[in-house]
């Protein structure tokens, strides 16, 4: 069968798969505290014989690496027993799961189990008090307490992310890039972007060259050659560290001429781009008993319509909030 390749030749071998639209924080960039953001029922949600489906049939035209996200997967009930048959599709060569790290201490055994080594854990501060105003939860303890079990458990590469903020995180990005002398974590920080209703103003964005110019009081940053499975992060690392530095430009230096992407929703919704809403129904073909080949069709569509990269300067935010599509 044919693999999915787009009109601007990029291959389209990477799914991210957003399993469920809950999540146990409410960050002030992804669901602010202000918002009341309607919460998808259960039937308005794949299940995770749908999802296996649709990932076996994408497997089947190439796809061979997925990473599962949320809002926050490890909330979703039945999750462990889902992450084994996932990591049962020999297809896949890189599986991978992104949390905000909360439940991860009790998780982490299942995740081992399916075969899950990399991990990707948002991090925004290293304050409790800063992790409450941005979150709205007091749970900074449980999440770093879960970082390091799954350090202390060999899980790697542990990727933590860091969304840029303006006035809120910034005094803190260098403390932050200091763990990778004690640690082997790959930190990457992420320039903020503007999705659905957030409160945080465009002049909370902090690019990429400020970051590494307040980085630099540290230590030279030394460029690390990109692996087989990287995704965009430009890495670096600091002399004689164990971790990695790493940015996430999509606004300074968009890389979308590389983007490998699709995006499956909780809802069942195929995006081929995360900063467009354009979407691609595949719940309906499913539940109206398409065939593997018809459903086939509609991610050859969804390559088909893939941007060539974003507008996000350009024209007005994505409307669909971050929480409703998956990191």
């Amino acid at each position: 069968m044919s693999e999915l390749i787009d009109p601007h030749c990029r291959k389209l071998n990477y799914l991210r798969i957003s399993i469920t639209d809950r999540c146990n924080l409410r960050c002030l960039y992804c669901a602010p505290p202000n918002l009341k953001i309607p919460k998808l029922s259960h039937r308005d949600i794949l299940s995770y014989e749908e999802i296996l489906r649709l990932v076996r049939i994408g497997v089947s035209l190439g796809i061979s690496k997925v990473r599962i996200t949320g809002g926050e997967p490890l909330i979703r009930k039945g999750v462990g027993n889902f992450l084994s048959e996932l990591g049962r599709i020999r297809e896949i060569s890189d599986l991978s799961l992104t949390t905000n790290g909360v439940l991860l201490r009790e998780h982490l055994e299942s995740i081992r189990m399916a075969g899950i080594r990399r991990l990707n854990i948002s991090l925004d501060t290293l304050s409790p008090e800063k992790f409450r105003y941005i979150t709205g939860r007091d749970d900074f303890r449980p999440a770093w307490e879960g970082i390091l079990s799954a350090h202390h458990q060999g899980f790697s590469p542990i990727k933590l992310n860091i969304v840029a903020m303006r006035g809120i995180n910034d005094d803190e990005f260098a403390d932050i890039a200091r763990l990778s002398f004690s640690y082997p974590f790959h930190i990457r920080f992420i320039e903020y972007m503007p999705m659905g209703n957030s409160p945080l103003e465009t002049a909370r964005q902090i690019l990429a060259p400020e970051i590494m110019n307040i980085l630099s009081e540290i230590g030279e940053l030394i460029p690390v050659e990109k692996k087989q499975h990287d995704g965009p992060a430009e890495r670096y690392s600091f002399r004689d560290a164990m971790g990695e530095i790493g940015f996430i430009r999509p606004l300074s230096h968009h890389f979308c001429a590389q983007c490998n992407r699709l995006r499956l929703t909780a809802s069942g919704q195929l995006r081929p781009c995360l900063l467009s809403d354009a979407q691609h129904d595949l719940k309906t073909a499913l539940r109206n008993g398409s065939s593997d080949a018809e459903i086939s069709d509609i991610f050859f569509t969804a390559a088909r319509f893939k941007p060539h990269r974003h507008h996000l300067i350009e024209k007005e935010n994505v409307k669909s909030q971050m929480s409703l599509i998956g990191g």
